[in-house]
């Protein structure tokens, strides 16, 4: 299984692509580092907005982080892009996150 820091260099020799920010982001977070996690999880989508799970794990890191507004943003983009997809399944578990930062933040859902 390759680590962090195989990963890393896979980046430093310019293989950036949205699967290796996953895979890094997805690395960080099971280590704790869900702001560094949240850095490479941003990369990933930016290379593919239509990757519906690094929408998930980003929506994951920024909630880790308490940084409850862009989590929020991060799951409500992610439902877009998976029922799209027609992911049914990551949308519903995305919503469910959705709804619970939305009640955090006093929000009604839809708001």
């Amino acid at each position: 299984m390759p680590s962090i820091a195989d990963f890393e260099s896979m980046l430093a020799q310019g293989r950036d692509n949205a699967l290796l920010r996953f895979s890094l982001g997805n690395e960080y977070l099971k280590e704790g580092n869900a702001a560094k996690a949240a850095e490479h999880l941003n990369r990933a989508v930016e290379h593919d907005p239509k990757y519906s799970a690094a929408w998930k794990l980003l929506g994951r890191a920024l909630t880790d982080t308490e940084d409850w507004p862009e989590a929020l943003a991060a799951y409500q983009q992610g439902i877009v892009v998976a029922e799209a997809r027609g992911d049914k399944q990551a949308a519903k578990e995305m919503g469910v996150f959705a709804r619970r930062i939305e009640k955090q933040l006093g929000l009604k859902s839809g708001d």
